[in-house]
């Protein structure tokens, strides 16, 4: 109605002042001269939503066949104006047909019983002397079933060519590709942390209960210290776990390109500078002796690595720990070293060093199956392959441009390697 009254306006300025509304003629040529205004305003983005809200709600039209948002391209806010050109168009001719038929068709029908209809101002007398009046009340009631028909017809005909004009495009798919993606991302960062956080704990303090029961009466002191590091264990992993549900139940993300920021307003993430002698700490308490050989580098000492690196590297270390107490059946051998490697030559010929932060892990496998279950005496269970822990790691180095290796040495034992450039930006 908007463009119609401005096209009214105009075509009765053009026409020498009169009164558009009172001839049909300029009636129509306004209705023409409306369409190409429609048709320039839509090329607004909000037009798009507006129109899908229209459709979803009136032509019952799949969700999923809709585009969401706003049209991100020229193509896509043109498709669109097709659509609300053509949806105000018919919707305008079915509007004016709803006002004028109804009236005319209550006349028809009414015709044989009001005379006063049929006299010259009116102009229905052609009923009763051109045509028998009992006619009048049919052409009435074909008057009102055409106009259902057009209103039907207008309404499949939109149904139909919405999902064309008002479908995603390439790229509002690729956007939403993207935002999945996106979503993916921070959901398995979130996995990633539930696992390595609350595995490593009920894996440490099930071993550490189940040794102080064995020695429960004979070394008190044994079990001072495993309920001491049961306690530290449970108040560091009630921590890590609410940081992550907080993050679920408000819907924040992860920083860093997909999982390698710091928590969004939650408590700093375990880093291997700040917490790996705690970690270390809590698995010998658990019963497992580990031997730890380090060497820093040409970085100096362990605060001085990439923020990043320090804590996937901590995740990767407490993942093979927590397999080690869950799986292994004697000493942890752990390497953490930080080393250059040629890499390639420059542009000039030298050679490129590449910094990187290695990671190695060995331990024996578990006892024989005994009789009550696949576990040896200690209640590990035997290594049977990669887990989720272990996919976990792999992801976690990937994301900075380094790699994981695990599994079984010729010897039985198992080994596991993880190498993280130092220098890299997370991916």
């Amino acid at each position: 109605m908007p463009y119609f009254l401005l096209a009214q306006v105009v075509v009765g300025v053009v026409s020498g002042g009169v009164n558009a509304l009172a001839s049909l003629p300029l009636s129509l040529v306004a209705y023409v001269v409306a369409l190409p205004l429609a048709a320039v305003s839509a090329v607004f983005p909000l037009v798009r939503p507006m129109s899908v809200a229209a459709v979803r709600a009136l032509c019952g039209v799949p969700e999923e066949r809709l585009a969401s948002g706003p049209g991100r391209s020229w193509a896509a806010r043109g498709r669109a104006s097709v659509w609300w050109t053509l949806h105000l168009g018919v919707g305008a001719l079915v509007s004016g047909m709803t006002l004028a038929v109804p009236p005319m068709a209550v006349m028809l029908v009414v015709l044989p019983v009001v005379s006063a209809l049929r006299k010259p101002p009116v102009g229905l007398g052609w009923f009763g002397t051109q045509a028998p009046l009992y006619v009048a009340p049919f052409a009435g009631v074909g008057l009102l079933a055409g106009l259902g028909l057009c209103a039907v017809g207008a309404g499949a005909l939109l149904a139909r060519v919405a999902p064309v004009l008002l479908g995603p495009t390439a790229a509002d798919r690729l956007a939403a590709a993207e935002e999945r993606t996106a979503d993916l991302a921070v959901r398995n960062r979130l996995a990633r942390e539930l696992h390595d956080a609350v595995g490593h704990a009920l894996s440490a303090v099930t071993l550490q209960a189940g040794a102080a029961r064995r020695v429960l009466d004979t070394d008190p002191e044994f079990v001072r210290e495993a309920l001491a590091a049961i306690e530290d264990t449970t108040r560091r992993t009630v921590g890590e776990l609410d940081t992550v549900l907080g993050l679920l139940r408000d819907g924040d993300g992860v920083g860093g390109a997909g999982g390698g920021g710091e928590w969004s307003g939650a408590a700093p993430a375990p880093t291997l500078a700040a917490d790996l002698e705690g970690l270390l700490a809590r698995c010998r308490a658990a019963g497992i002796p580990i031997t730890v050989r380090q060497d820093p580098g040409p970085v100096g000492d362990w605060g001085q690595l990439p923020a990043i690196v320090s804590r996937e590297a901590y995740r990767i270390v407490q993942e093979g720990l927590t397999n080690a107490l869950r799986h292994g059946g004697g000493p942890v051998d752990l390497r953490i070293l930080v080393h250059d490697e040629g890499h390639g030559r420059g542009p000039r010929g030298e050679h490129d060093l590449l910094r990187e932060l290695e990671l190695s892990m060995t331990n024996p496998p578990a006892g024989p199956a005994g009789p009550a279950g696949p576990a040896d005496a200690t209640g590990r269970e035997p290594r049977t392959g990669g887990g989720r822990g272990l996919r976990g790691s792999a992801e976690r180095a990937a994301l900075l441009g380094g790699r994981v290796e695990a599994g079984p040495r010729p010897d039985g034992h198992w080994h596991l390697r993880a190498v993280l450039p130092l220098g890299g930006t997370p991916r």
